[in-house]
């Protein structure tokens, strides 16, 4: 893994915010997930594993692209 590689930052705006981590692969799947409290965040890089991100519930998430709100 490359330590130059971007991070985001994820920010939950209520409790039990879902942070879903998908594979990579000619096999999309779930490999790890986590759950947010209201105002705890979560600090992650895509991988070698790790190609997407799901998040469900309302969230802020950074990225050296800007700012997004989940709409839910």
């Amino acid at each position: 893994m490359k330590s130059d590689q971007d991070f985001f930052v994820i920010k939950a705006k209520e409790d039990g915010v879902s942070v879903i981590g998908l594979t990579r692969g000619s096999d999309t799947r779930f490999h790890h997930s986590e759950k947010l409290d209201k105002g705890e965040v979560m600090i992650a890089q895509f991988t070698e594993h790790t190609s997407a991100v799901k998040i469900r519930g309302k969230a802020v998430i950074q990225t050296s692209h800007g700012e997004m709100d989940t709409e839910v």
